[in-house]
């Protein structure tokens, strides 16, 4: 806690375990016991440095903090987790644990059981996720924040995100391709660079490359969370989803966080 208010983050994260996948229930329960003792530990500490440095700047005393939701795959330990950390009244609420190498049945399982018991006046956190269609379909189920590491760590893979699905740029089908990532894209990558320069990039072991495909990611991923805002207030989200979630397609497999 006094590391995260010495760098001043927005948001700031109480200490929990991460079980892993597949976990038995009463590891999972033991830990979700203990993540919530050092939920009421990290809110307490929080509050006392606030309150030891009146003069902090204004970004660090504004500082939030969020409760994080484990309990693995069970869906009443989701479910009880969610309910001590809303006891605790924190600013935001996060839930852990997911995408850990469960099937993504059992990940959509876990936000729903702990999602109800959630106030809806405070952000709701889905952590370490996820591809486009995850993330909507998150969305879907009340979350409001997500975070994951794909749109970089595929880039250095070559692989690039578009609204249709993955193109993997290290393909020789991309050689003399001289389109960009993704046609009507706004990003400096597209609107700069062809799929077979970057291609080329690549297979030079040019570092540009991966950067290039990384700037595009971050756009791509920025933009669909701006389009679900959009269709969110315009009443059709749902259809937005669907269509969206059927038409995407992914061409090499993408690993778990």
């Amino acid at each position: 806690m006094e590391i995260q208010a010495a760098l001043g983050s927005d948001i700031a994260m109480v200490l929990d375990e991460c079980v892993p996948y597949p976990c038995e229930y009463d590891y999972a329960a033991k830990s979700a016991e203990m993540t919530t003792r050092w939920a009421k530990r990290c809110k307490t500490v929080a509050a006392s440095l606030r309150d030891a440095h009146p003069a902090r700047s204004a970004a660090a005393t504004k500082q939030l903090l969020f409760g994080i939701i484990q309990g693995g795959a069970f869906d009443d330990l989701r479910r009880a987790s969610a309910q001590a950390m809303v006891e605790l009244d924190f600013d935001g609420y996060a839930i852990g644990g997911v995408s850990v190498g469960e099937p993504e049945e059992e990940m959509m399982r876990a936000v729903e059981s702990a999602e109800p018991f959630l106030p809806t006046h405070k952000p709701r956190y889905a952590m370490g996720l996820g591809t486009p269609p995850q993330m909507l379909q998150m969305i879907a189920r009340g979350m409001d924040m997500f975070d994951c590491v794909l749109p970089t760590r595929l880039a250095r893979n070559g692989t690039a995100f578009t609204a249709k699905g993955t193109l993997n740029l290290k393909n020789a089908e991309f050689t003399l391709d001289k389109r960009p990532i993704e046609e009507n894209c706004a990003c400096e990558t597209c609107r700069q660079f062809s799929r077979g320069y970057i291609r080329h990039l690549i297979k030079a072991e040019e570092i540009l490359g991966l950067r290039l495909i990384t700037l595009h990611n971050l756009h791509s991923y920025l933009n669909l969370m701006s389009k679900a805002r959009t269709e969110i207030e315009n009443g059709t989200f749902d259809q937005f989803r669907k269509s969206f979630v059927a038409e995407y397609k992914t061409r090499d497999a993408i690993p778990v966080e």
